[in-house]
């Protein structure tokens, strides 16, 4: 099985949830979402059409 997992930041996890089944949605202490987790990517997303990222101003990113 293929997983596909963007992370939106580096925290630890302390909890998870699956939102529908397959799709799991990782949380930091504070509540604020970590990870979302998407299993059996490749069955989910057969025609992918483009990834979008947008970070407020002044926030520092990091290269993938």
């Amino acid at each position: 099985m293929d997983t596909l997992k963007p992370t939106m930041n580096g925290g630890p996890v302390a909890g998870s949830g699956e939102a529908k089944p397959g799709i799991i949605l990782d949380y930091d202490a504070e509540g604020d979402l970590v990870s979302v987790e998407l299993l059996a990517a490749s069955k989910r997303i057969t025609e992918p059409q483009g990834i979008e990222f947008q970070m407020a101003k002044g926030e520092l990113t990091k290269g993938v």
